[in-house]
């Protein structure tokens, strides 16, 4: 069932009124609140209007490049599906083409599509290693996120530094040992 507009507005003043135990009128500050959330929502969780073909659609010839290709440090903002907070952190996206290579913006762009959506850090991962097999057919493929979850930091177990690493290793990256190797020198250089 597909929620309008009006529903969603009036579901977020339900919140807001429940946060303040208001049953009057809302303070100032609060009046318009509804809609800036659903504006900023909109932004934030724009990944579900977007897909991976469209994002690489856009490739190159390799020229007969077989080196690893490497964005590192991506910095991406998620929300957790379990308990709507945020995490954020950065994201390690490589791989071998065969034929193929991609903008390094839409390895960005990528990331960005999976993140910006209600999401848990396993399925970020995941995700973004099987669109750039799919896309790409590249001769493997890495994924390396770290995050800090909001939900460890400033809820339950209140872990200010705590650091969640995931990673998927596709093609040569899982079934080399010294492409691996290569990989993680790569992300830990300057």
């Amino acid at each position: 069932m597909k929620v309008s507009r009006i529903d969603a507005k009036k579901a977020v003043e339900t919140i807001v009124r429940y946060l303040e135990s208001s049953e009057g009128e809302l303070r100032e500050g609060l009046v318009d609140t509804s809609e800036r959330v659903l504006n900023s929502w909109d932004e934030i969780y724009s990944g579900y209007s977007q897909n991976a073909k469209n994002v690489l659609e856009s490739t190159f010839n390799a020229e007969g490049y077989d080196g690893i290709v490497l964005l590192k440090n991506i910095e991406y903002n998620s929300t957790c599906e379990h308990h709507l907070q945020p995490f954020t952190g950065k994201a390690h996206v490589a791989y071998i083409p065969v034929d193929r290579i991609v903008g390094i913006s839409k390895l960005a762009r990528l990331v960005d599509l999976h993140t910006r959506r209600l999401q848990n850090q396993e399925r970020i991962t995941k995700g973004i290693a099987d669109d750039l097999e799919e896309v790409l057919s590249p001769l493997g493929c890495a994924v390396i996120i770290e995050g800090s979850h909001g939900c460890m930091t400033c809820r339950g177990v209140k872990k200010q530094n705590a650091i969640m690493t995931t990673s998927a290793m596709r093609g040569v990256f899982f079934d080399n040992s010294e492409a691996r190797s290569e990989l993680m020198l790569l992300i830990q250089g300057n």
